[in-house]
């Protein structure tokens, strides 16, 4: 079943994708800052701010999902 079916399992996308696009905006902050006008780069950008801003519900929410997925 896909992501978009089910769920946790789409969550869990979103959640790895804010957590991914902020590491990389972290490590090449110019390149995602240069081109978050692009289609292509602007949505990881969007992601990056969230990930930036909420960092502690974000972490919370990871440390959660961890949860959820180890138990079941």
């Amino acid at each position: 079943m896909t992501a978009l079916f089910n769920f946790q399992s789409l969550l869990l996308v979103i959640l790895l994708t804010i957590c991914t696009s902020t590491y990389a905006h972290y490590v090449f902050p110019g390149i995602m800052d240069r081109n978050k006008e692009n289609y292509l780069v602007g949505p990881f950008w969007k992601c990056a701010r969230v990930g930036e801003r909420l960092s502690p519900y974000v972490s919370i929410a990871c440390v959660v999902m961890a949860g959820v997925e180890f138990m079941g």
